[in-house]
């Protein structure tokens, strides 16, 4: 009965709101509510009309008032707060600044919208299409109607390039090759365009620099057959002979201290230093001159083209050391056909500090804040190295969960230095426009979960960091160390280990761990690329630990011939870890997002099982949001706990993870998602203690499910991120039972207290 009230009180709401959008206009005026465009007599395929309708009716203007649900609250809160009597106020706020006035049908101009669409489909090679406009009126509102009738679109029958013998021309006819201009293709109007465009490319490779696409004509010819038309490219006959001309690099003059104001540009002999092809301006000597030999690709006598141009300029961007970054190139005063290249570069502050407070969720559930200082030198040793230092300190607390009470607080502190080059015995070379960086790090926290343990941590490593092309990345460490040392054990804890069946892992989490090897990663993404249907995310990762070592020392933990360093076991495995994501463009607004993760870390020599700190765990925000953090698994084992005792963190040496969602956007800043997920964890050996633990021919029926919804709102700096999510299959229930479906059910509060998960968390899960 109160149900039933509830969906009267929502219906007469909406009625009187859709009402009041229309009570306020003025006499005569109707509101318009939209345009909508009909593909008739045509040949396009549905897909194909369906494409175009959406194209056309995005040129239509005036865009209506934005509606939500078939409601307009803009409108509705413009209307309800009347005409203000003064400029300010609530209710002046409310009118202008949440509110949005009616659209007009009076300010649609109908035959100007019919030659916008006509001109389109015209360009599109729909040379004899026909537009017709009219528009419906109903209850105040109107829309208008637009029907097109495309008929047969034109197709290019052929392409002629130049076939003078001059430079220019010759220069043209070579680009012929990977033009998108093409026998048989529909004549579409943007494609020109992008070919002269391409043209003006391929010309600028090679030396062309003062030509541009505007001395491209491609001439149109429809009246060589049925609806097909010749294209002939020329070069224009008014194009200057400055254009037609190929240069080559003269004199490279870099100005590194560069400023708007004072005397930036000193050329007293003190100033000005030679440095093989360049004529560095540095009356400070800032910078050691090295930097440019390795940023800019142009040399004395090198023939211009675009890539080394941008190039040049990427780099010394990328190099994080300039504010500012400007470019010129002028014909050279003595010689014909030479190019002197500027280079005038802002230093950044050479020193600066910064403060960060953050708020953030982790894999485990917990919520928390950090704060931390960064002290930055951008020019460490002249050479743009970066030198960091920074201090942090943080708390974590689980809001609800098993694990509320045992809270966790860091402190630390790290040291980063980055030289912005490959520091090695053998020589390192990169045509891509990224500066490959060499780092080295230092760092040290200090970790307390309380009532439980203390943690020590050390790290250091040293590698390299480069970036192929836009969409590939490599980071190798030569190696990378970890030391781990526990203090102030609480007895709780101590007591846990003894009485707990579980009391092997709990004590590997404070074990001493050594841990120091190469490790390895590749990325590739074009996610940045939004036109794509299809776009793709993949990371592999590889860590090899404790080899050499275990080589020379010949260690084998299985025959209890554990090797030690400095009185601390060394780790000895292998691990490898890929992320693969591929997202699926449904529309303008949704997408279908997918991600398999799969892992394995295989222990030898000197160490039976991975350190802890280095094992897979699943389950929480970013996982399978059904399940808390780190409590699936291992397999089908399952963790008997006391509901007042913290819940012990489960971990792997195996991991698949699967997860699908669909995004799309409801309204405004608020997207909707619908997802689910599945997985689980493994040991790759056996464990007494962990019945159930051990990967098998069986690990399809030991992954764990879930599924829900949630609400992701964008709020242009950060992503908020709520999620509600329940399980639908539990790998520690008995085989045969793990399947939960018939088990569901919402109005069981016991139910929805023991399975219902509510996430929170920033940015997208994957």
């Amino acid at each position: 009965m109160i149900q039933n009230r509830y969906i009267v009180l929502f219906l007469v709401t909406l009625f009187l709101s859709a009402c009041s959008n229309t009570k306020y206009l003025p006499e005569g005026e109707l509101l318009y509510v939209g345009g909508k465009v009909k593909i008739e007599d045509s040949l396009l395929s549905k897909s194909d009309k369906k494409t175009m309708k959406a194209d056309l009716e995005a040129l239509l203007r005036p865009k209506p008032n934005r509606a939500i649900l078939g409601l307009k609250p803009k409108l509705y809160f413009y209307n309800l707060a009347g005409e203000p009597t003064k400029d300010k106020g609530f209710r002046h706020w409310l009118r202008t600044k949440v509110g949005e006035p009616p659209v007009l049908f009076s300010k649609v101009d109908l035959e100007y919208n019919a030659s916008i669409l006509q001109n389109y489909v015209e360009n599109k090679g729909y040379f004899k299409a026909r537009t017709e406009a009219d528009s419906t009126a109903k209850n105040k509102r109107a829309t208008a109607d637009y029907t097109v009738h495309p008929n047969v679109r034109y197709k290019i029958k052929s392409v002629t390039f130049p076939t003078d013998s001059t430079a220019i021309d010759s220069a043209v006819a070579a680009t012929k090759r990977g033009s998108r201009l093409r026998k048989g293709r529909g004549y579409d109007l943007d494609v020109i365009k992008e070919e002269r465009e391409r043209i003006d490319t391929r010309l600028k490779e090679k030396g062309y620099y003062f030509f541009n696409a505007d001395f491209i004509l491609i001439q149109v010819d429809s009246t060589v057959g049925k609806h097909e038309v010749d294209l002939i490219v020329k070069v224009k006959e008014e194009t200057p002979e400055q254009a037609k001309k190929i240069y080559t690099i003269n004199d490279i003059v870099i100005y590194p201290n560069f400023t708007l104001a004072g005397d930036t540009l000193n050329k007293s002999a003190d100033a000005v230093e030679k440095y093989k092809d360049f004529t560095i301006i540095d009356p400070e000597k800032m910078f050691n001159p090295r930097i440019f030999d390795r940023s800019l690709y142009f040399k004395k006598g090198d023939l211009y083209n675009r890539t080394n141009h941008n190039l040049s300029l990427n780099r010394l961007v990328n190099l994080g050391t300039f504010k500012f970054v400007k470019n010129q190139f002028r014909i050279s005063d003595t010689l014909n056909n030479k190019l002197d290249a500027y280079y005038y570069l802002t230093p950044l502050p050479r020193k600066s500090i910064r403060f960060e407070i953050l708020g953030k969720t982790n894999s485990a559930n917990y919520t928390g804040s950090e704060l931390s200082v960064n002290w930055s030198n951008r020019n460490t040793f002249h050479g743009a190295e970066l030198l960091t230092i920074s201090a942090f300190g943080g708390a974590e607390v689980q809001v609800s969960g098993q694990n509320k009470g045992y809270n966790v607080y860091r402190v630390g502190t790290e040291a980063n230095l980055i030289w912005p080059r490959i520091i090695a015995p053998f020589p390192f070379t990169s045509s891509s426009g990224f500066v490959p960086r060499t780092k080295a790090t230092l760092g040290y926290e200090f970790q307390n979960r309380q009532k439980l343990y203390t943690l020590n941590s050390f790290k250091g490593s040293f590698g390299y960091l480069w970036k192929e092309s836009v969409h590939k990345e490599h980071e190798l460490n030569i190696t990378q160390i970890n030391y781990v040392s526990p203090f102030n054990v609480t007895d709780e804890y101590r007591q846990k280990i003894a009485d707990d069946t579980l009391g092997n892992s709990l004590q590997r989490i404070i074990d001493r761990q050594l841990i120091f090897g190469p490790t390895y990663s590749f990325t590739y993404t074009n996610t940045m690329e939004k036109r794509k249907k299809n776009t793709f995310y993949y990371k592999g990762s590889i860590e090899l630990a404790g080899n050499i070592a275990g080589l020379i020392t010949g260690a084998n933990a299985k025959k209890d011939n554990t090797a030690t360093i400095f009185s601390v076991p060394f780790s000895q495995f292998a691990k490898m870890e890929h992320d693969f994501r591929h997202y699926f463009r449904l529309s303008r607004n949704s997408q279908l997002a997918s991600r398999i993760i799969v892992g394995v870390g295989v222990p030898y020599g000197n160490s039976t099982e991975l350190p802890y700190i280095r094992q897979f765990f699943i389950g929480g925000t970013n996982s399978i949001r059904a399940f808390r953090a780190r409590a699936i698994g291992p397999g089908s084992f399952n963790v008997a706990t006391d509901s007042n005792s913290f819940l012990p963190d489960q971990s792997g040496d195996i991991k698949l993870e699967l997860n699908t969602e669909y995004r799309t956007k409801l309204f405004s800043i608020v997207q909707g998602a619908v997802f689910v997920d599945a997985g689980n964890i493994w040991l790759m050996n056996k464990n007494d203690s962990k019945p159930g633990a051990e990967f098998s021919g069986r690990f399809l029926n030991e992954l764990a499910v879930g599924t829900g919804v949630g609400l992701r709102f964008d709020l242009s700096f950060l992503v908020l991120r709520t999620d509600l999510a329940f399980p639908l299959r539990r790998p520690d229930n008995p085989e045969g039972s793990r399947w939960v479906l018939d088990q569901i059910s919402f109005g069981n509060s016991s139910w929805r207290k023991e399975n219902l998960v509510f996430n929170l968390a920033i940015g997208y899960p994957f």
